[in-house]
């Protein structure tokens, strides 16, 4: 079958051969066209309804999405709220518990006997030196980390004020122990005292060098200091001696015991029992010869049995 096309303005014709070959050629083209047709037809139809640029669907997606990203700040800020709450108290409590350590280490301060103003808790330790590069860069300008700082470098400064003040006292309460104080037997009298006396033997005038406490024989003898002893059985003229090193130079002998209960190189405590009262050696008479020597030279025990009483 033939089409004929003619044109009277130009008075030509045209003719078209609809055959089996013809049209299977033609065939591609009119599906394409009918391609961009429905095409144009669907995007008409899904923006239809208003000017909107955008379809609908995607803008209520991005609605919906927007809203869960606001819900979900709201609640980062109310924890982050919360939170700050929490370090507020928690700074609050470090705040009372400087002030805690500040008050205890005032009253230890009281107690060693320290000068006042030689440990100031209130203030932090003097300290210096060359200015070093820092090993950490400075935290950022924050209120509660600049909070929070303070307060440990405050904790620290009273950490290492407190080693100081402990070691002092444990210091102060060593030499106490190990210095010569009291009597070294807990009833009895004096019978004779340091210094030049009538030797009760020869009737010359001798130098006594310690004191005699005499008591029934057999009463503990004490000591009156910690230490180490360093002799422990008989002795020219002591009859039975116990001498016993205090270190810091001071060292006590006690002589005439009935018994000696301690060995050499045995450690002993302030009023641990060392021996009895006897009258072993150049004696009389149930006493204990007391004797106190700084440095190896012997001295007066008056003020170190009177500093008891």
């Amino acid at each position: 079958m033939d089409i004929i096309v003619v044109s009277h303005q130009r008075g030509r014709t045209w003719r078209l051969r609809l055959d089996v070959r013809h049209v299977f050629g033609w065939l591609p083209f009119v599906l394409i066209g009918g391609l961009l047709l429905s095409s144009s037809f669907a995007v008409g139809y899904w923006t239809r309804g208003g000017s909107s640029v955008l379809p609908p669907r995607l803008v209520a997606s991005w609605a919906r999405e927007v809203e869960q990203q606001r819900a979900a700040l709201g609640k980062a800020r109310e924890t982050a709220e919360e939170n700050d709450a929490a370090l507020s108290r928690r700074l609050a409590e470090l705040q009372a518990q400087v002030l805690r350590l500040d008050a205890a280490g005032q009253r230890m301060t009281e107690i060693a006997g320290l000068e006042q103003g030689e440990f100031n808790f209130s203030e932090p330790p003097p300290i210096g030196g060359p200015e070093l590069a820092s090993a950490s860069p400075e935290p950022a300008f924050n209120p509660v980390l600049q909070s929070l700082t303070k307060f440990e470098r405050q904790l620290t400064d009273r950490e290492r004020q407190f080693r100081v003040l402990e070691d002092l006292l444990v210091a102060s309460r060593l030499q106490k122990e190990v210095r010569p104080t009291g009597w070294p037997v807990e009833n009895g009298w004096i019978s004779s005292l340091f210094g030049v006396r009538t030797d009760p033997f020869t009737g010359h005038l001798t130098r006594h060098e310690g004191i005699d406490f005499a008591a029934p024989i057999g009463t503990d003898v004490d000591a009156v200091a910690s230490g180490m002893v360093t002799w422990a059985g008989p002795s020219t003229g002591y009859g039975n001696l116990v001498e016993i090193n205090h270190g810091n130079g001071y060292s006590t002998r006690y002589g005439h015991n009935s018994a000696v209960l301690v060995h050499v190189g045995d450690k002993v405590t302030r009023g641990q029992v060392v021996a009895h009262v006897g009258s072993t050696g150049r004696s009389t008479g149930p006493h204990v010869h007391f004797e106190v020597l700084y440095n190896g030279e012997p001295v007066d025990p008056q003020r170190y049995i009177q500093a008891a009483r």
